[in-house]
């Protein structure tokens, strides 16, 4: 198993410069990551560096609140694939789960997937400020609204990935949908502790000590 064809690559601090996410993508390509994870604005900056390399661009969408409006996200949605995003991970809208608008967030991810086909979509739970039973609810919606995965963090939150959390994602999406651990994962133990748990992709800061067996102090 490699543990680096499991990361995605992940710069999305508001303070990430041009020469950052060069950086980045320079990094991802020598450690042969499978992605970059940027803010729309970088799509195309990092398209240029990576369209000769086999690593993919994925792009955050809703980042990092989820609150915006729908056709904001749809926007956006359209932007990042015309700049030339691979993958979406977009936000799931949590005032809208916890207000029991079941069917706005279900439209929501249904519409997004639809906008972009083929290409993969990631939905962000943020499960550090949902019960249990939301989170269940929220894999629910996702899969039925096609999503490819249910990811569980931004990073930007107050928690990242737990193991319980994996493992009720897991139990609610039945195998209809991947699994994206994100949130805290510095070092190659952690990494690999979510792996064996069924987790097929990582978003971390941390890929490079990930990799080389070392800890990392990055903020996620």
């Amino acid at each position: 198993m490699q543990l680096n064809s499991f990361i995605d690559h992940t710069l999305l601090k508001p303070t990430a410069t041009e020469a950052d996410i060069e950086q980045l993508c320079r990094e991802a390509i020598d450690y042969n990551f499978f992605s970059v994870c940027v803010n729309s604005s970088y799509i195309c900056l990092a398209n240029r560096f990576l369209k000769e390399s086999d690593v993919q661009i994925c792009s955050v969408v809703g980042f990092p609140l989820g609150a915006m409006s729908s056709r904001a996200k749809i926007y956006e949605t359209e932007r990042a694939m015309t700049d030339g995003a691979n993958e979406i991970d977009m936000v799931l809208n949590l005032g809208f789960l916890k207000s029991g608008r079941h069917n706005d967030v279900l439209q929501e991810i249904a519409f997004i997937k639809n906008t972009i086909g083929n290409n993969v979509l990631k939905v962000i739970l943020e499960t550090c400020y949902l019960t249990d039973s939301e989170k269940e609810l929220a894999c629910k919606l996702a899969v039925e609204a096609g999503a490819d995965f249910v990811k569980t963090s931004t990073g930007f939150g107050t928690g990242g990935a737990t193991e319980a959390d994996i493992l009720l994602m897991q139990h609610a999406v039945k195998g209809e949908a991947k699994l994206k651990a994100s949130g805290g994962i510095r070092d190659a133990e952690t990494a690999m502790k979510f792996i064996d748990l069924g987790v097929h992709r990582l978003g971390t800061s941390s890929g490079i000590a990930i990799v080389n067996g070392m800890q990392s102090n990055a903020e996620y």
